[in-house]
């Protein structure tokens, strides 16, 4: 089977380790799969950049050349950031007016070429994340008229009018307007988020899309909005790991192999770029970590390991009892392995998460989770058994639960047994690629009996 799938990086965490994740496996089961990205950072093969440049004027291959140069240290080097998307400004300054009236950018038109970057022709496209500044949604109803397109969605971007997701706010299932955030990722200058919406709306009811998620909660929300009227099937399938890599081991080894004292607690929490990570809750991590380190009952010094930050170097601080040692971005996922392996307790504090792929890690290397019962992590985690689920931005439950474990030895234990014996049951990287598999196999036969709604590009898409 031909497969291409297309995200915005190859390299990075959430959708982009699952869309590598799955990339790897098709290939060592002998299909042909492609990987067509926005921003290549990896050297594999069957990797392809979507070749926007070869299609844009001078003007906008100058300045995109520039920015995709500078993408990756956006996150490693103060004010790249900044410079970063002044290139992107300047590239897109024959259609800027658009985004400064805050409609969101869908002039990428290397996309309409998607299905040339394999060598032949795929069976199918699953589609990850489609926002990032990579991807031409107009595109979709003309791609859903070739052949079988599948969306798996790892945010709610595409149910909203900027936002990759809402919080509290429910106006995504109306129309949105009146935004209460416009800086939300991905941001947007203006309130045009009505526009937005309506332009996506238009888009869906031409299309003809197969939707998968990882989340039933992330499901629940795909099915009261405007998505819902393109989908022909739908699936949830919970993201895996690949249990070969991420597994229980001895802590007294890891620890001295990490440098880290063995009469200390240790608490982990992985996320890319901690500080700036809005779908997080650094801030609460900061405060349960102090309330834990200072406690009457601790008798241990209390290291907080945060994997993740985007500075360059490893460094430590310190408040009373409390250490936080902040831990760059690991590119080898066996370093990241010792991480989890050398913990005591991975500690998971977050505003909105889909589905997060870091608790499915500590699940399996066994240490028991504490986290907030936000978005889809009520999914992943027996209350009580695996870890505890805590209300959002309650730091005195989080304090709680992690002291329990710290303190109950025993129980900590137990509770890390079972959640390595759930991983392997439920969170496997073998049974999502059959999931996956299993289900590109019914669409193809199912498509093959019905021919798919001839749509072609829409008047905007031609603009």
């Amino acid at each position: 089977m031909t497969i291409l799938q297309v995200n915005t990086y190859d390299l990075a965490g959430g959708a982009e380790k699952i869309a590598y994740t799955l990339h790897e496996q098709y290939q060592q089961q002998h299909h042909h799969a492609f990987l067509a990205v926005g921003y290549k950072r990896s050297q594999a093969p069957n990797i392809f950049s979507i070749p926007h440049e070869m299609y844009q004027g001078r003007w906008e291959r100058t300045w995109n050349r520039l920015a995709q140069s500078l993408s990756p240290f956006i996150w490693k080097i103060r004010g790249v950031k900044q410079m970063y998307h002044l290139c992107c400004q300047l590239r897109e300054l024959p259609h800027s007016w658009r985004i400064t009236l805050g409609h969101e950018d869908f002039y990428f038109p290397g996309t309409r070429h998607l299905l040339e970057i394999p060598p032949t022709k795929p069976a199918l496209v699953h589609a990850h994340n489609l926002h990032g500044n990579y991807f031409d949604l107009r595109v979709l109803p003309w791609l859903s008229s070739q052949l079988p397109v599948i969306l798996t969605l790892h945010d709610a971007w595409l149910l909203s009018g900027h936002c990759a997701h809402s919080f509290d706010c429910e106006r995504w299932k109306i129309g949105c307007g009146q935004c209460p955030d416009l800086s939300i990722y991905p941001a947007i200058h203006r309130d045009a988020t009505t526009y937005n919406w309506r332009r996506k709306q238009t888009i869906y009811t031409k299309s003809q899309l197969y939707v998968s998620t990882p989340s039933h909660w992330l499901m629940r929300k795909v099915e009261q909005s405007m998505l819902s009227q393109a989908i022909v099937s739908k699936k949830v399938i919970p993201n895996g790991i690949d249990l070969s890599l991420f597994h229980p081991a001895d802590k007294i080894t890891v620890r001295q192999k990490l440098g880290i004292p063995l009469d200390t607690d240790v608490c982990l929490f992985v996320a890319h770029g901690i500080h700036q990570n809005r779908w997080k809750d650094s801030q609460l991590l900061q405060t349960v970590i102090i309330k834990v380190a200072n406690s009457r009952e601790s008798k241990k010094n209390c290291l907080f390991i945060a994997l993740g930050a985007t500075e360059k170097e490893d460094y430590m601080e310190h408040y009373g009892r409390a250490k936080f040692r902040f831990v760059p971005f690991e590119k080898e996922t066996a370093s990241v392995t010792n991480y989890y392996q050398a913990a005591d307790i991975y500690v998971h504090a977050a505003r909105v998460d889909t589905f997060p792929t870091t608790i499915l890690e500590a699940l399996a290397c066994g240490i028991p989770v504490v986290a907030t019962a936000v978005g889809g992590i009520p999914e992943q985690i027996e209350q009580g058994n695996t870890g505890f689920l805590i209300p959002p931005g309650n730091s005195e439950a989080m304090a709680a639960a992690i002291q329990e474990l710290l303190y109950n030895h025993k129980r900590c234990h137990d509770m890390g047994i079972q959640a390595a014996k759930m991983a392997r049951e439920r969170f496997d990287v073998k049974r999502m690629i059959a999931d996956y598999l299993t289900w590109y196999e019914e669409i193809l036969n199912n498509s093959s009996k019905t021919s798919l709604c001839p749509y072609g590009q829409t008047d905007e898409l031609r603009r």
